[in-house]
This record gives structure tokens, sequence and C-alpha cells, in this order.
């Protein structure tokens, strides 16, 4: 596209043949514009660059009319050439009136026209001119297509992060919405037959445990077992139960040969359950864990830290040797 300010167009501020190539070039460049999403170039800009009138040129043109047809040169209407004046940001009379006078609207040439004109003027200049033209089309392509790929590579870059970002946000949202919906609450409480619900709640609850695990219930069996190998793998068991309880001792060297470490330990001072993590949050529950969502029981966070404390300090008092 052409710089924003220019200087009006005259046979002094154009390079010629002859001036250096680049100079050249650079004001070629000025000279190009887009039309119908097409580059061209005004007859009157080709008229000064080829040193003839715009009259004399568009009569050469008329003679071998047959070599030009619309792809090759075509008339702006009145609304392109109001644009085209905008788009040089110079008086009307250097667009109606250009190099030689005229009265009509103007006419523009295709890359195409361009070089048929230099086969139509015959003059050493014409072909001098076309061909420094032609190059400066070439370069102005090249220039197009990488800065339309650059374009559409950074649409795309900006495509996928609009979307990526609105990936985030919904999911973001759906966590949020997760969290407002399932509010941890310091009490739950689990109806007969509610057995899956009860299960994962507890095996949630021992895997949060990071220290040590310390359940007290007093008839435990396999099936308890089986919630606790949900642990996480360093984090030791110690289950205070009867002395009658369903596990042998083949139970619990069967878990520690897999899930290490599961003490067992016996007391009569308990008829609850209580599941301690990390010496520090307690829940009591209603069952015995082995009969989790059996039979409507309840789970209970304990609030008051003094009483967690209270627990394991009676159960190295109440602990049977």
């Amino acid at each position: 596209m052409p710089p924003t300010e220019q200087k009006p167009l005259t046979k002094t501020n154009i390079a010629f043949p002859g001036t250096d190539s680049e100079t050249a070039q650079s004001d070629i460049k000025s000279l190009i514009y887009v039309i119908r999403n097409q580059q061209v170039m005004l007859d009157s800009d080709l008229a000064m660059l080829y040193q003839v009138e715009t009259k004399r040129l568009n009569e050469a043109v008329k003679r071998n009319i047959s070599r030009f047809p619309a792809k090759f040169r075509f008339q702006l209407t009145k609304d392109e050439c109001e644009n085209l004046k905008s788009q040089i940001a110079t008086s009307s009379s250097d667009i109606n009136n250009g190099y030689g006078g005229r009265r009509k609207l103007p006419f523009v040439f295709t890359e195409q026209g361009i070089a048929m004109l230099s086969a139509v003027l015959r003059s050493d200049v014409a072909i001098r001119v076309s061909i420094r033209i032609m190059e400066t089309f070439v370069e102005m392509r090249k220039y197009m297509a990488n800065t339309s790929l650059l374009y559409e590579r950074l649409n795309a870059m900006e495509v996928r992060q609009t979307n990526y970002q609105l990936e985030t946000d919904e999911r973001f949202e759906k966590v949020f919405e997760y969290i407002s919906e399932h509010e941890e609450s310091s009490q739950k409480i689990f109806f007969d037959g509610q057995i899956y619900d009860a299960f994962s709640l507890l095996v949630r609850l021992i895997g949060t445990a990071d220290k040590e695990i310390t359940l007290i219930d007093g008839y435990v069996g396999v099936e308890t077992l089986n919630l606790l190998i949900k642990k996480k793998s360093d984090v030791p068991v110690t289950i205070y139960t009867q002395r009658r309880t369903m596990l042998s001792k083949t139970d619990v060297e069967n878990f520690n040969a897999q899930y290490p470490t599961l003490k067992i330990k016996y007391t009569k001072a308990f008829h609850d359950r209580f599941l301690i993590l990390d010496r520090m949050t307690a829940y009591h529950i209603g069952a015995s864990l082995k009969d989790a969502g059996k039979k409507c029981f309840g789970i209970n966070l304990i609030q008051d830290v003094s009483i967690v404390k209270d627990i394991l300090q009676r159960l190295e008092l109440e602990t049977e040797k």
C-alpha cells in the first residue's frame, strides 16, 4: 500500500530510467494501488514514467484496443476515483488532470496491461520503465503474500488463544459450580442402600490423610481393609478394635504385604466409631466401616480440636496390653 503522505506527481520528483535502481523502485511502489482486488497503476502516472502525455498514451491503446481486454485495462468509476483521491492524499486536480491534462475519469492498467504497453509504445524508455515496473510488481506480490501469511498466522494464533480462554473459563465455571453445589458439609447421613455413596465418601476421607490414620471400630472385617487400601502408600494405619474382631492374623499379614503398615490394637473403652486423620481431623461415624451403606447411619465432622486430643489421649490410657 502507498504511504500516507505523498508529494504531487510531477516530472521532477519521479525517478526516471537511469536513476538509482532502489530509488526508482521505491518511487514506482508509491504509484501502485489496489483497486477491485488488483494491483494497478494510473494511466497518468504511466504516462509520466514513459515521458509521454496521458492523452497520447491512451490514443496508442485505442489504436491497439484488441490487446487490452478488461483484465488488462479498465476505467475507474466516480466512486473509485474519489476513493483513490483519499488514498494518495492529493488534490483532485492531481488525479483529474494528471500529466498532460484531462477531463474524463482515468483508466488504470493491471500488470499484464503494463507489459503490453511497452510493446505498443515501442520506445527504449517504455521498455526500460516497463522492466522496472514488472520488477516492482513482483517485489510487491512477495511482500503482500508474506504479509498475508503473517496475518493468517497471527489470526490463527488469536483464534486458538480465544478458544483456549473460552475453554478455560468454561472449565473454571464448571469447577466453581461444582464447588458451590457440593460444598463440604460437617454432617452427612446415608440411608439404607446407599452403599456406593457411603463407600465413596469414606474412601475420599481416607485418601486425604498425609501422615497417619487412626480408626476406632469395635467390629472390623475384610470389608474395612478394602476401604483402607485407598490410603496413600506411605501412610500407616492403626485400628483400635475388640479382641473378638473378625480380622484374622492372615488378613493383617496379607494387607501389610501389599499396603504397609497396618497395626491392630485392642480396647473396650469405645462404643462409637471414630476416624482420625493425621491426629488432627476426626469424624464420628454411626456404623462400622464394614457396614457402610447397609443401614442408615451418619458421619459427622468433629469441630472441636480439643475433643480429638481427648480421644487420642483416652486411647493411650485404655489400650489393652
